[in-house]
């Protein structure tokens, strides 16, 4: 308990005071919440509210941290979760942010994995083993993870992965061809079946499109 003999800016550390009392620094807040707050010099601070505003800063700097790494991309609950404990808030406030951020739809695991197999599917087709261990790895639960992985075709993503790298292949060397293009495939989580089907598919209409070519000569 005491007495509020200043309230100073601090610098280079954004928007916050240095809340003293009895002329010593008890309090960080930001600036806003002492505003909020109504708190000013002279004001008398039981050891109850000190408590109260300590643990409501805490609260904001948390919900804070977890909107800006929601600006980046969005999380599955247990990242997000794993990510506000490495900065060090406690478990209530990391409990209450969560809760308010599914509440306002923020936070959703499902929309989460819709999201990141999309990503996958456009920027770079993965196999739907390999984005379902990604999910995983995420924290995502099995039953919404066994929705996601059973929209994802191995054999077509497959075949899209595979025709670009084509191009840049020999396809007349079997052998090469088939090594380069199976190790391409592997690297990103496709079976060996898959794998098999679907070089030969390519290979045939290549080789195909090759002999068309020939005889239009």
């Amino acid at each position: 308990m005491g007495k509020i003999t200043a309230i100073i800016a601090k610098k280079g550390r954004g928007k916050r005071v240095n809340v003293f009392l009895e002329n010593k620094v008890t309090l960080s807040l930001e600036t806003e919440m002492a505003v909020q707050k109504g708190l000013k010099v002279g004001q008398e601070l039981s050891d109850k509210k000190i408590g109260e505003l300590t643990d409501a800063d805490e609260l904001r700097r948390c919900l804070n941290a977890a909107t800006y790494f929601l600006t980046y991309r969005p999380r599955s609950e247990s990242e997000l979760t794993e990510k506000l404990n490495q900065r060090g808030f406690n478990d209530y406030s990391v409990a209450a942010v969560i809760k308010k951020l599914k509440k306002q739809g923020l936070l959703d695991d499902r929309a989460f994995a819709q999201y990141w197999k999309a990503n996958r599917q456009s920027l770079n087709l993965r196999s739907r083993w390999l984005t379902t261990l990604e999910l995983k790895r995420k924290g995502v639960a099995e039953e919404i993870i066994d929705e996601v992985g059973d929209t994802i075709n191995d054999m077509e993503n497959a075949y899209r992965v595979a025709i670009e790298k084509t191009n840049r292949l020999h396809v007349a060397d079997y052998q090469n061809f088939y090594q380069r293009l199976s190790g391409y495939l592997r690297r990103r989580g496709y079976n060996y079946e898959v794998i098999k089907q679907t070089i030969n598919r390519i290979y045939k209409e290549q080789d195909a499109h090759l002999n068309n070519s020939s005889s239009d000569v």
